[in-house]
């Protein structure tokens, strides 16, 4: 059973989850950076990823790296772009392909106020076409240096911390539509961990 402090310290951070907000891992080929995107994602309060492997098996991520955010954060796995689209469809999520167009939008012109899904591509390969197929928009994060691109994890983790100081700043945290039924679920849920 946990202590009154560490049940406390659940109650705050259920409160500042964002269910309206998530993550789509696509054939990320590490598992450290899978780990790694876990970490940011609980660290501004994702309430689930999705993982999305088309052509290799799911990352088997160490026990150690990933442990600690991989026991708060939900994890859907598919194996199909349009099963995924079905699957945001239901909560209204726009879905944002991170990928370097002529067309493709600052991460910083994005109202991430709104539901958002972000895929994330293979380290190599960037975002597939099957899944640019199903993204609403295609976003970008400037850069100002030779380099055109950032490791995934970093990638992500700066943008859901765009997307967190924009929800900051309008009032997402702690969430609004949070139900005391919910809450009191959830807090359940986590204590019995």
């Amino acid at each position: 059973m946990p202590t009154e402090r560490r049940v406390e310290k659940m109650t705050r951070v259920l409160k500042y989850r964002q269910p309206d907000l998530t993550v789509i891992c696509e054939n990320i080929h590490d598992p450290h950076n899978v780990s790694a995107i876990l970490r940011s994602c609980d660290a501004v309060g994702v309430e689930e990823i999705n993982l999305l492997y088309t052509n290799q098996p799911f990352p088997k991520m160490g026990k150690k790296s990933s442990a600690s955010a991989r026991k708060w954060i939900g994890i859907n796995r598919f194996t199909d772009a349009a099963d995924l689209k079905k699957h945001l469809d239901v909560s209204n999520f726009t879905i944002y392909a991170t990928h370097l167009t002529a067309n493709s939008t600052s991460l910083y012109d994005i109202d991430w106020t709104e539901p958002a899904a972000i895929i994330v591509g293979n380290e190599h390969a960037g975002v597939s076409d099957e899944a640019l197929a199903i993204a609403d928009k295609v976003v970008h994060i400037p850069m100002q240096g030779m380099i055109q691109s950032l490791n995934v994890s970093v990638a992500t983790a700066v943008i859901l911390y765009e997307a967190c100081r924009q929800r900051i700043i309008s009032g997402k945290y702690p969430h609004p539509d949070l139900t005391a039924e919910k809450l009191t679920s959830q807090l359940q849920e986590w204590v019995e961990k």
